[in-house]
């Protein structure tokens, strides 16, 4: 889509084009590009360039007029004329550009050399660490590619029509078609007219069918576009430019941004036009989404608090209608990129459209779980037939008839930019039963009543459950992924087995196997040994608490829930680097970490003593030890004082 940063178009100041020299022409073109007029900009900034012009601001003006239009193969061509001139003082922003325009030609490989230089020029940049841990990133678009049946919605003009809502069996719309509306203006910015809201009724299988106009309350001379409806249909959130009774607001470099805006349905018309209190003069706020309960609205800004150029928040609405106070996504979901168009299923899933993720180029359309808690599960790329080489948005679906709708200005299509409808033909997500049976090693018993935890591969509790009276347990777990299961029960060795999902079908056995403990605990045992459990280690100068040590108390906490008397003496211990003072203090606090870990979830002070003993104790007496002799000492033991 040709767009700003939020892919909504701003209001620009015209430049007429009386110049007769090449330093007047970059002047004007300067400010045409000051002021979002990147087609007229282009025009100059081209003539010049075509009489052997060259410089770094030139070439980089032209990429970006090109890229903030998404004309990315033309921004490909300019940004590749700029780092013929100059590869070492460029920002690394321009990698980034670059690498998502190179993406667009289908230069992927070159597009991932810019991206390794990307991340290292930007080593604290999200993009870059998503790039670095997902470099496989083409197999994974492979994998969830293939899932859709794409054709063009029927709706179409030659001009740009994006971003769907469905209201009372009907779809409505932005489109800059022209209605043949005397003094309809045309943008600057891309040289197309205002969008305005229109609606169609839709047949079977969701087919649109003859679009008109949406009600005259709403539709200004200005842009509007990506409605949503609260379920009971007398409430629509809109995006608008800062325009409102008859007056329009500007920033402070006299530029028209875009808001947020609600209208109320009365007498079939839709009145009470006002903007949103969240909403600023001096950045923008667009493309609203709704919770499937009401209760939280999402949308994409650029407003204080944002990380990238663009980010997604959410603000809840209360019972009086008012509003809180908005929450950025935060980086799960967010980048140093463009992050815009949410959606939110009736399922929680959030789909909105990124070029922060690694993707196919332009903007993706990603998805990502909303968990109970208000965190969000991972992002995944929807793959390819619905993402494109250009820019895809403005994502909706159906979840009962897996049927909807997204925007795109891919190749072969009517217009600037346009609307598509789809069937999902196989999920995203592929859910599948892991079952199994928990038995005795030397006796092949069932075992009921064993505790199971589900974990993701990071250690991540997942999922709890309880063995029955066959020793059956069973979870719900997604195809491609790795999980470890845990199955524990008093007098038993805790067994731990990890599994990787690969085949998309309805279930996987996995029976587990436990045996009893070697031996009774007594008073002066080390617990640790005593039920198989690892020692805690931690990182060289450290005290936090790593996340697989966090699995390991995981079981010491269970051992002292099921023993409420028992008392533990932990004691801490570090590896024989550092001096003796900086040793004891280091393991003190290691010692703490790992009491207060314990406090923290449920186990009364009183239960527990510790200290560190520093390097006192050492298992080895090395002298040039290995990385994993030194880590051998950093450790914790678990010592029954009373049972």
């Amino acid at each position: 889509m040709k767009k700003n940063i939020l892919i909504c178009i701003t209001i620009g100041t015209i430049f007429s084009f009386n110049i007769y020299s090449q330093k007047t022409k970059l002047t004007r073109a300067d400010k045409n590009y000051a002021t979002y007029s990147y087609v007229d900009a282009i025009k100059t900034y081209e003539r010049v360039a075509e009489k052997g012009y060259k410089s770094v601001d030139l070439f980089k003006k032209l990429g970006n007029s090109y890229y903030f239009i998404s004309e990315l193969n033309k921004a490909a061509k300019w940004y590749g004329e700029l780092f013929a001139m100059d590869t070492i003082n460029l920002e690394p922003e321009y990698y980034y550009r670059y690498a998502q325009s190179l993406k667009s030609i289908g230069q992927n490989d070159k597009a991932d050399e810019k991206l390794e230089l990307f991340n290292q020029k930007s080593a604290y940049d999200i993009r870059g660490k998503i790039f670095k841990k997902n470099t496989n990133y083409l197999e994974i678009l492979k994998a969830n590619s293939g899932r859709y049946m794409v054709e063009d919605a029927g709706i179409n003009s030659k001009y740009s029509d994006y971003g769907t809502a469905i209201y009372m069996n009907k779809i409505v719309f932005a489109s800059a078609r022209n209605t043949g509306s005397i003094g309809q203006k045309k943008h600057k910015w891309n040289n197309q007219y205002f969008t305005n809201l229109y609606t169609a009724d839709l047949g079977e299988n969701m087919t649109p069918n003859v679009p008109e106009k949406f009600d005259n309350n709403v539709n200004s001379k200005f842009n509007e576009s990506t409605p949503i409806f609260t379920s009971d249909g007398k409430t629509m959130y809109f995006t608008r430019n800062n325009y409102l009774d008859g007056k329009k607001g500007k920033d402070g470099n006299d530029i028209t941004l875009i808001k947020i805006y609600k209208a109320n349905l009365e007498n079939d018309k839709w009145v009470n036009i006002t903007e949103l209190p969240f909403d600023g003069d001096n950045y923008s706020t667009a493309h609203p989404a709704l919770s499937p309960d009401g209760k939280t609205l999402y949308f994409a800004s650029d407003m204080p608090g944002t990380i990238g150029q663009s980010d997604l928040f959410k603000v809840k609405i209360n019972d009086n209608g008012s509003f809180g106070i908005p929450e950025n996504l935060g980086n799960k979901i967010n980048t140093e990129g463009r992050e815009t168009f949410p959606f939110i299923s009736d399922e929680n899933e959030i789909y909105y459209a990124t070029d922060g993720h690694p993707g196919f180029g332009g903007l993706d359309i990603f998805m990502s779980k909303i968990n109970a808690d208000g965190t969000f599960s991972e992002v995944l790329n929807v793959g390819a037939d619905v993402n494109s080489p250009k820019d895809d948005f403005a994502y909706l679906i159906d979840t009962k008839s897996r049927r909807g709708f997204f925007t795109s200005n891919r190749d072969g299509g009517q217009g600037y930019d346009d609307i598509y409808k789809f069937l999902e033909t196989k999920k995203l997500i592929s859910k599948q039963l892991l079952y199994g049976e928990i038995s005795d090693l030397t006796t092949a018993a069932l075992i009921p009543n064993a505790k199971s935890n589900l974990y993701d591969n990071q250690f991540n509790l997942l999922d709890t459950t309880t063995s029955d009276d066959k020793g059956n347990y069973s979870f719900m777990i997604e195809c491609g992924k790795t999980y470890i299961v845990r199955a524990e029960k008093p007098e038993y060795t805790t067994k731990e087995q990890k599994i990787t999902i690969v085949a998309e079908k309805e279930k996987t056995y996995l029976p587990i196997i436990i045996e009893k403990a070697k031996w009774k605990i007594t008073v002066g045992d080390d617990l640790g040994k005593c039920f198989g459990i690892k020692m805690i280690y931690f990182d060289l100068d450290k005290s936090n608490i790593r996340t697989e040590a966090a699995l390991d108390l995981e079981k010491i906490l269970d051992v002292l829930n099921q023993n409420s008397t028992m008392k533990l003496d932990i004691r801490s211990h570090t590896d024989s680097r550092a001096n003796f003072r900086y040793n004891k203090t280091l393991s003190d606090n290691r010692a703490k970490a790992t009491i207060s870990w314990l406090i923290k979830n449920g186990i009364d002070s009183s239960r527990l003593i510790g200290k560190g003993y520093g390097e006192t104790h050492l298992l080895n007496k090395c002298i040039d030890c290995t990385e994993d002799e030194h880590q051998f000492n950093r450790r914790s033991e678990f010592i029954i004082t009373a049972l």
